[in-house]
């Protein structure tokens, strides 16, 4: 084997990820995580200061707001074509809260239910049909940040009804995704990364940031006990829908 060959064969063997939503928290700890275990990482991020972090910590930025319309034709673009075209691992992650007082007694405004809605549940709609191919051609994973808040099963509060209702049609997503991508070898999981200590979570949040991204990579590397169609939390337990 000549040496480009074999500079060819190594740069196939490093494995890719790609976080959707990567400027902060959770996204920016999953890519710091996998950037310093020598996987090559692409996170997206809006703001130019959240590309300078995200290089920071070793990652390769990828400007993308999940909400514009020709988000997916960007991403297409990005990933390549052809045999390049591969992923071992993407993670969507980018989400919102929306107001926490909505409930029965108080819906959500048009603007406010748009706005979870879009983020949380069309936007994942809208990239899976572009990480499809990139995926099954690495036989990888696709995850998704969803919520224990979005198990209809587990409901027992009704705060943050937005939010709940956006992450159960989250969940509904990877559910489908599982089972439309499956044949093809695409692992698909939804993971709850727990009451985490993050500008979302707050740092009243039980969760410290490291330890959950620890965890939910420990789910992701093993599809032994993990396989596609399941709910799972940080710690590896299931969740039910």
């Amino acid at each position: 084997m000549n040496r480009s060959a074999e500079t060819g064969k190594r740069a196939r063997q490093v494995p890719s990820a790609l976080i959707i939503g990567a400027s902060r928290g959770l996204g920016l700890e999953f890519a710091r995580q996998y950037a310093s275990d020598g996987w090559r990482v692409i996170g997206t991020h809006r703001a130019a200061a959240d590309g300078a972090r995200l290089r920071k910590v070793g990652a390769e930025p990828l400007a993308l707001d999940v909400l514009d319309d020709d988000a997916p034709q960007r991403l297409a673009a990005a990933l390549g074509t052809g045999s390049e075209r591969r992923l071992d691992l993407a993670i969507v992650n980018a989400g919102i809260h929306g107001p926490r007082q909505v409930r029965i007694a108080h819906p959500p405004s048009v603007e406010d239910f748009d706005a979870v809605m879009h983020t949380n549940v069309l936007a994942p709609m809208r990239l899976l049909a572009v990480l499809a191919p990139p995926l099954a051609a690495a036989r990888g994973t696709l995850a998704l940040v969803t919520s224990r808040m979005g198990s209809v099963s587990a409901a027992s509060t009704p705060n943050s009804l937005l939010y709940r209702v956006s992450k159960a049609a989250e969940n509904m997503v990877a559910k489908g995704a599982h089972v439309e991508l499956s044949p093809n070898g695409v692992r698909v999981l939804a993971l709850h990364p727990g009451w985490v200590r993050t500008d979302m979570g707050g740092p009243n949040a039980d969760v410290a940031l490291e330890d959950s991204v620890r965890g939910m990579r420990q789910v992701l590397a093993d599809a032994r006990t993990h396989p596609g169609g399941s709910f799972v939390d940080y710690r590896g337990e299931a969740i039910a829908w």
